[in-house]
């Protein structure tokens, strides 16, 4: 459904901060935002559907990069390729002068997990990775809104720059924060983002702060059977590193969250190994509490090690501070997602769903929740992200819709099949229009940007520093290698 101006208008009576002086000058030429954004559909669809086939990892997303740049090359953006030393990473800008307004744009997919466009579990053969978060349509979303920003700015002749940064790597990779860490957003305004979800909400919640290592011991291969007292187990390591971090467990805090996977540990079981690889994440509310378990966690590797009589060492791959929410954005964004409203399904949709909503067991809930809009919360969320670090560099506001079936998990096959389905499309859409209603309210409402930033400024401190997690190291960009 296409909304009116005058329907905008009404529907926002009441909500936080929202502007009340005309968009522009001549209010009656102003285009409609969310009939810009219907314009783009076809886009939206057409580059959600290329990055889902792409489905490329972090750090090596060269196809998926290189599209999204071309749809804005065309559009007139300027633009900054591989930076930050990232080559996947990019900047593209429209306008001059005025409030700079950043939309963020994902792009990378999950190892380990593939899916075809099917209802029931139907992995794709010879196909390693899978958009099982839904940064395809992240991707696409916001590429949408930020072509529909440039359209209203150039059509009303308000002055600002949109900015849209192409992010690599947000799966353990963390692509936001070496461009944080670049100074990237120095300048900006406004960051907007949104993600992939099975609901459409708006609600302020943060996330946990992390770090990731890959722990890789060397011991002396040998013989299993023949001469076993000339080898040193590389797994032994491992293993023995895995059994005291299990035992931490029981002396962690509620809410930090530690897990591993062994990603080598040996070829043959007659060989003793002399290399074996344990990759581990630790998450935390606070970064000082990450860093006071990954301290044990270290100590444990070196334990192992000494018990073991191996060698360990240890790479740092990715570290993301917790997203610092902003209430007074994310009400605003809040009206706003009430405005555009959920994803309503086709009779062939809601059959297909129903069908994958079968899979879910226990998890299921209703399909009309993909049309609802959830009230507005604070709350703690246990994933992790490193749009944490921009919203410690910017004031930064979000939004989450239902590009799947309500009941979905983030990481699960359920999500790659709904990210390459016009349900997911749909969800796409609904975040460009809240994303670009949003700018736009943020281009014509100064008192809000204003507050937005006094909140920003006394969450943060007057002696706040920005530190990243993962200190000095360059991007790594074979880590998915």
């Amino acid at each position: 459904m296409t909304l009116t101006r005058k329907m905008l208008a009404a529907a926002a009576t009441g909500a936080v901060l929202l502007a009340s002086a005309p968009l522009t000058a001549d209010n009656h030429s102003a285009p409609d935002p969310i009939a810009v954004v219907e314009a783009e559909a076809d886009r939206t669809e057409r580059v959600a559907q290329q990055l889902w086939e792409f489905a490329e990892l972090g750090y090596l997303e060269t196809r998926s990069s290189g599209l999204m740049q071309a749809e804005l090359e065309a559009e007139g953006f300027r633009l900054e390729q591989g930076i930050a030393d990232i080559p996947t990473a990019f900047m593209a800008e429209w306008g001059e002068g005025g409030p700079v307004i950043a939309i963020l744009a994902e792009m990378d997919a999950l190892p380990g997990i593939n899916q075809s466009g099917l209802a029931t579990r139907d992995p794709v053969d010879g196909k390693g990775a899978g958009h099982a978060c839904g940064h395809n349509l992240f991707g696409a979303g916001s590429l949408t809104a930020a072509i529909a920003v440039k359209n209203w700015l150039e059509e009303t002749g308000t002055p600002g720059r949109i900015r849209l940064y192409g992010t690599p790597a947000e799966e353990g990779g963390s692509g936001k924060v070496y461009m944080t860490r670049a100074g990237l957003f120095n300048d900006v305004d406004i960051a907007i983002h949104w993600h992939a979800d099975d609901e459409n909400s708006a609600a302020a919640r943060t996330s946990l702060a992390n770090r990731s290592a890959k722990f890789r011991f060397t011991g002396i291969s040998a013989h299993a059977a023949g001469a076993p007292e000339r080898g040193r187990s590389a797994l032994d390591g491992v293993e023995a590193m895995n059994m005291m971090a299990n035992m931490m467990h029981e002396h962690m805090p509620q809410q930090a969250r530690m897990h591993y996977v062994i990603t080598s540990g040996g070829e043959a079981p007659n060989v003793v190994p002399d290399f074996a690889e344990v990759f581990y994440y630790v998450r935390h509310p606070d970064p000082k509490g990450v860093e006071e378990i990954w301290d044990r966690l270290e100590n444990a590797a070196r334990g192992a090690a000494m018990g073991t009589g191996t060698q360990v060492e240890w790479e740092i791959i990715h570290g993301n501070n917790p997203l610092l929410v902003n209430d007074a954005l994310q009400r605003v964004m809040q009206a706003k997602l009430e405005m555009v409203g959920g994803v309503e399904y086709t009779e062939e949709e809601r059959a297909w769903a129903e069908e994958l909503s079968a899979s879910l067991g226990d998890a299921a809930q209703p399909l009309e929740n993909a049309a609802k809009i959830e009230p507005y919360t604070r709350s703690l969320g246990y994933g992790s992200t490193d749009v944490g670090d921009v919203s410690w560099a910017t004031p930064t506001v979000g939004v989450r819709t239902a590009t799947w079936v309500p009941g979905t998990s983030a990481h699960s096959w359920q999500a790659v099949a709904a990210s390459g389905h016009s349900i997911g499309h749909k969800g796409a859409q609904v975040a460009a229009k809240a994303m670009t209603l949003m700018a736009v309210e943020l281009y014509t409402n100064p008192e809000l940007r204003a507050q937005a930033r006094a909140e920003f400024d006394a969450a943060r401190g007057p002696d706040y520093v920005y530190r990243s997690l993962l200190g000095d190291r360059d991007p790594p960009l074979d880590y998915r290698q």
